[in-house]
């Protein structure tokens, strides 16, 4: 069966799940008041989610292939800034080790949709 909403791809329900547990953390004192950080997060986390449904309406392959490029960025960005939140104390460390296991999970599953996407893009012919 062929997918035709972004909200069935498994890679954006992973990207949601994400941003809404990054939500829920970032609400928490002190790190509701790191206004930087926090919001840094929390639009690094929407980014995930955004490019790919952006790249997924855009319906090309090549230009989906390179949303969940950005997309996989923002997982890193996400991942990164969970550690400053550790080490700054705004996450205890049970939280911060499954936020970024949900990061490295909706990694993952984007890479895998990316090695599809890449895999049904057109081959130019290599001259060698």
């Amino acid at each position: 069966m062929a997918i035709t909403r972004f909200e069935d791809l498994i890679a954006w329900q992973k990207a949601r799940e994400l941003t809404k547990a990054i939500y829920q953390a970032t609400t928490t004192i002190p790190f509701s008041k790191d206004f930087g950080l926090k919001d840094q997060i929390q639009r690094a986390s929407v980014s995930i989610m955004s490019n790919i449904a952006e790249g997924f309406e855009r319906g090309s392959h090549n230009e989906f292939h390179q949303f969940l490029v950005i997309a996989k960025g923002s997982c890193a960005e996400v991942k990164s800034q969970l550690y400053v939140a550790l080490d700054a104390n705004y996450l205890n460390e049970p939280i911060f080790l499954d936020l970024k296991a949900q990061a490295e999970e909706t990694s993952r599953v984007i890479g895998g949709l990316r090695v599809s996407i890449d895999n049904q893009r057109p081959k130019k012919n290599n001259p060698n």
